[in-house]
């Protein structure tokens, strides 16, 4: 196929195969119910071609990961999911392939669907009766046996016309004329159903089935029951006697065994059409072309997929998303259905640094910042940044940009492993989110610019989900920080008034203690008083201790040096008697920040004490060190605007996570997980002193995974 591959690259642009409108209205109703039948789905689906090989093309890319391939239509859909098939199933008319081509009598939608049904019943019937271990195979490959005639007719409309009428229902005559594209529909499909991934016990079927009977004859059985079947399930009475005479040299099957296939097959397929509403009548072996039953059958279709379009199906995820994760990971299978692209980055824009960053899916499937992919808005040479500025889709194929590329962008291209590059801007309104950046094929350009109204549609209502998450947890953040300063207000007033009587109790117990003689032993009860007293002011010391604004000294601090310290300090007391393994990675040369030693000591240890309490059952706790450089012409915030970058203490346990409802308000003083005496006020000191260097510290939390904590200080110019 190697000298085929010019001719390939014409029809890589394609990325749905058109589907009967009677099918797809089925397919939307039964996706529709109130409560849905997964079953009757996949019933659907895998009676028709093109639907078939969406589906299985999806639940076997590398989208899934699965280890094995799947052939099971219902298997496939109960993994895909019920947003997952209604998707294709919009996407597999939102372009109208129906009202263009089926019209065309040169070839019959209708008549190609109805071979191919009954050719894989037959396949599969046969199967049954030679004991095969999986004749669901054999269901597949025949049910795909002709998909390249539909490549060759969607993608060579005018060519094709004429070779249909020129070759009429002679197999070889259609053969020799479809080389005059440079491939047949058998080759055809084979470069499809390869390139999808499918195994050859699928694909070699499909590639023979217009071999001469004697070199079948010398095939894998699977093979030979395609071919044979493609033979019974003819309309002519020569062909299928031709069929009936292989089935009883190669496969053993007697005259009266193929006509009862051959019976049983068709019964089948057409209760499977009358159920669908398509007019077929077994007893006519020609089927005409579309007639005004199947025209209003299609326009009633298109104005379905108008109604509800991909955009109804993307909000009903949107809805029940709950954090940034959840709407990437919408706009993300939208994405692959639509555009059948699974190579992509998000970079979202921070703009308190100025900076792109790339945010990947990490190995639990969860959407991460990667902080070495960071584009700095100032290199406005960047398609990424152009994107944001200009507030408009570009692509690094356009006229005049390949040669000057920046070589962040080139880097970008290699890591996506693509030919080039289509960048979209995610944009809530006038405010940039970021871009999305899909790696892609030149020859992917005319798609995507024909269907990039869809994406934009689609990257829209995403980008409103992240402004309004990043609104709420902007929100939030206030919120936190008004808790604070009420409780430290309130703190202190009790703190106030309590200590007045607590000194005068104090004062008094010293005369008492004055007057009487010594040796009395009344002076070690006074003493026991003194020690509680002073206890019970240490106590209340605490609860103001959170609301401290700025520790008292600051320094230029190694911060490698003081984990290293805090480690060696937790390894002989927190973790002796626990089975808890402390992992450590430290970035070499790490710029020193300015802060109190004290005050950041007491942060590492309360999150190195927190992270040990969660582990009861023992575990990994992963501490680490990175710098990160704010790219030159960045625009921080006016607090940190002679910072240089920035370094990020990592404390990662592997626990059992923490509820959302303690995730919302970590933060704030008194609240805890714990129990027993705990006044939940040591993240609250953290989160004090910590934006008392500057900096910031946040909290990813996954239930049953464990939690990370980030903390990141500025490193100025002088450091």
């Amino acid at each position: 196929m190697e000298a085929q591959k010019p001719f390939f690259d014409q029809i890589s642009v394609l990325k749905n195969l058109p589907t009967l409108p009677h099918i797809l209205l089925k397919l939307f109703e039964a996706c529709s119910q109130d409560r849905v039948n997964l079953d009757e789905i996949a019933a659907i689906v895998s009676k028709d071609p093109s639907l078939s090989i969406n589906v299985l093309k999806l639940v076997n890319s590398n989208y899934f990961g699965l280890s094995s391939k799947i052939y099971e239509i219902d298997r496939a859909v109960n993994l895909i999911g019920i947003s997952g098939i209604k998707n294709i199933a919009i996407c597999a008319c939102v372009y109208e392939a129906f009202s263009k081509n089926t019209s065309d009598g040169s070839f019959n939608l209708k008549s190609f669907w109805w071979h191919s049904l009954r050719c894989a019943f037959l396949a599969k019937n046969m199967a049954v009766n030679l004991n095969f271990s999986q004749p669901d195979e054999a269901f597949v490959s025949g049910l795909l046996h002709d998909i390249g005639k539909v490549v060759l007719w969607t993608n060579f409309n005018a060519e094709n016309k004429d070779i249909l009428e020129d070759s009429h229902s002679d197999r070889q005559r259609l053969i020799n004329q479809e080389t005059r594209y440079g491939a047949t529909h058998s080759e055809v499909a084979t470069w499809l159903l390869h390139r999808w991934n499918f195994q050859s016990v699928i694909s070699d079927p499909v590639r023979y089935h217009h071999e001469s009977s004697a070199r079948i004859a010398q095939a894998l059985p699977m093979t030979q029951i395609v071919y044979i079947a493609n033979f019974l399930c003819q309309d002519t009475e020569t062909k299928i006697n031709e069929g009936i005479a292989l089935a009883q040299k190669i496969l053993g099957f007697s005259s009266s065994e193929c006509n009862d296939f051959i019976e049983k097959s068709g019964l089948k397929a057409q209760d499977v059409a009358n159920a669908l509403g398509i007019g077929i009548n077994i007893a006519e072996p020609a089927i005409k072309s579309i007639d005004e039953k199947d025209r209003k059958i299609q326009d009633v279709l298109v104005q379905d997929v108008r109604n509800i379009s991909l955009l109804t199906v993307t909000l009903e995820g949107f809805l029940t998303a709950k954090d940034k994760n959840d709407f990437l990971t919408v706009i993300s299978d939208g994405l692959k259905i639509l555009v059948d692209i699974d190579r992509f980055i998000y970079f979202l824009l921070d703009a308190e640094k100025g900076v792109l960053f790339g945010y990947v899916q990490n190995v639990n499937g969860r959407y991460t910042k990667n902080h070495s992919l960071a584009v700095p808005m100032s290199l406005e040479q960047s398609l990424l940044v152009k994107v944001i500025l200009e507030k408009t889709p570009l692509n690094s194929f356009k006229v005049g940009v390949q040669s000057f590329l920046p070589i962040i962008d080139e880097q970008i291209i290699g890591l996506l492993g693509g030919q080039g590059i289509y960048c979209l801007p995610i944009a809530a309104q006038e405010d940039s989110v970021g871009v999305l950046v899909l790696s892609i094929q030149k020859s992917d350009l005319t798609y995507l610019s024909r269907n990039e109204k869809l994406l934009k549609i689609l990257i829209h209502k995403g980008a409103l989900a992240l402004q309004l998450d990043h609104l709420r947890q902007k929100q939030l953040h206030e919120v936190q920080v008004k808790r604070a300063e009420a409780s430290s207000d309130l703190a202190r007033r009790v703190v106030h008034e309590v200590n007045n009587p607590l000194s005068i109790i104090k004062n008094y117990l010293k005369i008492l203690e004055i007057k009487l003689s010594e040796g009395n032993n009344a002076l070690d009860e006074i003493g026991i008083i003194n020690e509680e007293i002073s206890r019970v002011a240490q106590v209340l010391q605490k609860l103001t201790d959170f609301s401290k604004e700025k520790p008292e000294t600051q320094e230029m601090i190694d911060v490698n040096a003081l984990v290293m310290d805090i480690v060696k300090l937790t390894k002989d007391s927190l973790l002796e008697h626990s089975d808890i393994k402390i992992v450590t990675s430290f970035e070499k040369a790490l710029p020193k920040v300015n802060a109190d030693k004290a005050g950041l000591k007491q942060v590492i240890l309360n999150l190195i004490k927190n992270a040990v309490e969660a582990m009861t059952s023992g575990g990994n706790l992963y501490i680490q060190t990175r710098h990160f450089s704010v790219p030159v012409g960045s625009r921080p915030v006016i607090e940190k605007k002679d910072a240089i970058g920035y370094i990020q203490i990592q404390v990662r346990d592997e626990g059992p996570g923490m509820p959302d409802a303690i995730k919302e308000k970590l933060f704030d003083p008194y609240v805890s997980t714990k129990k027993g005496g705990h006044f939940g006020l040591g993240l609250s000191i953290a989160y004090n002193i910590v934006k008392s260097f500057q900096g910031d510290i946040t909290c990813e939390s996954i239930p049953g995974k464990g939690t990370v904590f980030k903390i990141e200080l500025p490193v100025k110019g002088d450091s």
